[in-house]
C-alpha cells in the first residue's frame, strides 16, 4: 500500500539517520502501521549463495534509469521484478520492455517490501539519492546508486553510516574505474612510465541540446500522469512544472549541474588512476553563455583542483564543445599519457639530463671557458654526434564495442553474492561527489575553497 502522503514520509527503520538533516526534518511524521509491517517484513535479506539469481528494482526509470537496468540483465543471474517511478508513461514502458509480470508503482517504498527484491537500482534525480538509498539498505537491500552520490555534502556521511550500520553493498554508478582503459593507466602511472605525475587535464564537452539536458517533456505530462509531490520530496514546494520535471538537472533543487553529472566521472577516473582520496583547494568559474531558458545552473564551467604533488583542470562546455567528447591528459616528468573513451595512448619523451648551454650572448672567451667547464660536469655531451632522449609512443585500445557499464554492474552483482565491497563503494563514491561539489561551491562564492578529503569535509582557511 502507498503511503498516505504524497511527499514520501520516512520509514521508522531510518527515521534517526532522517532526522538528522536538518533540510528534512520538518517531513518527520508519524507512518501508517502497515507501511511499518511491511517493511520490517523485508528488513531480513535472504542468504545469497554464488550460483543463485539476483532480484533487482528499479527506482528511477529515466534515460539513465532504464539503460543501468538493461545492462544489468546481461549479466548472468539477474533478473528485473519491480519497477517504479513518478511517471506512469514510464511504468507503462517498463512493462514493454520487460513484459506485464514486471510489479509497477509510483511508490518505491511498496518494492522495498517485497522480500523477492535484493538489490535496487537508483535512478532518480540528485536529491532522491541520500533518501531511497537509505531506505532501501534499511530494508535490506543493496544498492546501485548514480551518481553523482550526494546532492549535497549532508547527504554523504549518512549514506556511508547506513551502508555500514545495515551491512549493505553500495556501489556508485561512475563506471570509468570498471573501464578497462581506466585499469591500464593505473598499470602504466604505478610503474613510473611518464615519471613523477605533475598535471592532469580533463574535459567533457557537448555541442547539443539534449547534452544540455534539454529532454523531450511528454506531450501527456501532467499532474494526473506525474506524482508531482512525490517528485519533489525534499524540494521547494512549487506547482506543477513539466520541464523541471524532465529536465531536473538544471535547476539546483533537484541536480547538481554539470559538476555532478560530468566532473565527477572525471574525478572518479582521476581517484581511480592515481590512487588520490582528492583535493584539497578548489576554484571554478564559468557561467550561463548560452541556454538562457530559465536554468540556474552554468552551461560552461571550469575548475583547477590543487593535489599536493599535482594539479587537475577540468573543463565542461556545451556550447561549442564539437561533437561529444570526453578525454584525459596525464603529464609527468618522462612523458604523458592519454585517456579517451576509445584507447590509452602514453608518449614517453624522457628529459634531457643536461641542462644545455646558451652561451651566444657572451664572449669568445667567455664561451670557451663556459663549453670547458659544462664538459666536465656533463661529459656524456662530448660524443661526437648529438644525441636526443629516446621517445615511444604505445596505445592500448578498448574492446569493439566495449561497454564499461557491464563490468560495473558485474562488479555490483558479484558484490551482492560475495558481500565483497564493490569497485566504487559509498566512501569512494562521496570523495568523487564531494570534489565535485566544490566546483558549484566556488563558483557560487566567487573564491577559492577547501576540501579535507580524508575527513572528507569543506574546512575554512
Amino acid at each position: 500500500m502507498p503511503l498516505n502522503r504524497p511527499d514520501f514520509l520516512p520509514t521508522a527503520l531510518d527515521r534517526r539517520s532522517f532526522l538528522k538533516s536538518a533540510s528534512m526534518a520538518a517531513a518527520a511524521t508519524q507512518i501508517p502501521l502497515h507501511s511499518l509491517a511491511q517493511v520490517a517484513a523485508a528488513q531480513s535479506p535472504r542468504t545469497i549463495g554464488p550460483n543463485d539469481q539476483i532480484n533487482i528494482a528499479l527506482i528511477g526509470a529515466g534515460g539513465r534509469g532504464q539503460f543501468d537496468t538493461r545492462t544489468a540483465l546481461q549479466v548472468p543471474g539477474v533478473k528485473l521484478v519491480a519497477v517504479a517511478d513518478c511517471y506512469d508513461g514510464r511504468l507503462a514502458r517498463s512493462k514493454e520492455v520487460w513484459g506485464n509480470d514486471i510489479f509497477t508503482t509510483r511508490d518505491y517504498n511498496e518494492i522495498l517490501a517485497r522480500k523477492d527484491v535484493d538489490a535496487v537500482i537508483i535512478g532518480t534525480p540528485d536529491h532522491w539519492h541520500r533518501r531511497a538509498a537509505i531506505d532501501a539498505m534499511a530494508a535490506g537491500k543493496d544498492v546501485y546508486c548514480e551518481k553523482p552520490m550526494i546532492h549535497e555534502y549532508a547527504d554523504g556521511p549518512l549514506m556511508i553510516d547506513a551502508a555500514r550500520k545495515h551491512n549493505r553493498i553500495l556501489q556508485v554508478g561512475s563506471q570509468r574505474v570498471s573501464n578497462v582503459l581506466y585499469t591500464k593507466a593505473k598499470e602504466v602511472l604505478a610503474a613510473g612510465t611518464i615519471g613523477k605525475l605533475n598535471m592532469v587535464q580533463a574535459h567533457w564537452d557537448r555541442n547539443s541540446s539534449t547534452g544540455a539536458w534539454n529532454y523531450t517533456v511528454p506531450l501527456d505530462a501532467s499532474p494526473q500522469t506525474c506524482d508531482w509531490p512525490r517528485f519533489l520530496g525534499s524540494a521547494p514546494k512549487i506547482p506543477f512544472n513539466g520541464e523541471r520535471f524532465f529536465q531536473w538537472r538544471k535547476w539546483k533543487d533537484y541536480g547538481t549541474g554539470v559538476a555532478g553529472d560530468l566532473f565527477v566521472h572525471l574525478f572518479s577516473g582521476t581517484h581511480f588512476i592515481t590512487g588520490s582520496h582528492g583535493p584539497t583547494k578548489a576554484y571554478a568559474t564559468g557561467g550561463i553563455r548560452y541556454w538562457n531558458d530559465g536554468r540556474d545552473v552554468p552551461d560552461v564551467l571550469m575548475g583547477l583542483f590543487d593535489y599536493g604533488d599535482w594539479n587537475l583542470e577540468l573543463r565542461v562546455n556545451f556550447v561549442d564543445g564539437g561533437e561529444e567528447t570526453e578525454g584525459f591528459t596525464f603529464t609527468g616528468s618522462e612523458g604523458t599519457m592519454d585517456i579517451t573513451p576509445a584507447a590509452v595512448v602514453v608518449n614517453r619523451v624522457p628529459r634531457e639530463k643536461a641542462p644545455g648551454l646558451s652561451i651566444d650572448t657572451f664572449t669568445l672567451e667567455m664561451q670557451k671557458q663556459e663549453q670547458w667547464a659544462y664538459l666536465q660536469k656533463y661529459p656524456q655531451t662530448a660524443q661526437t654526434a648529438p644525441t636526443t632522449p629516446s621517445t615511444s609512443v604505445e596505445r592500448f585500445a578498448a574492446p569493439h564495442n566495449y561497454n564499461d557499464t557491464l563490468d560495473h554492474m558485474t562488479n555490483f552483482i558479484n558484490s551482492v553474492k560475495t558481500r565483497q565491497q564493490p569497485v566504487e563503494d559509498a566512501t569512494f563514491g562521496y570523495r568523487a561527489a564531494g570534489a565535485a561539489l566544490l566546483s558549484m561551491l566556488s563558483y557560487e562564492k566567487g573564491n577559492a575553497v577547501h576540501w579535507d578529503p580524508e575527513a572528507m569535509k569543506v574546512t575554512q582557511k
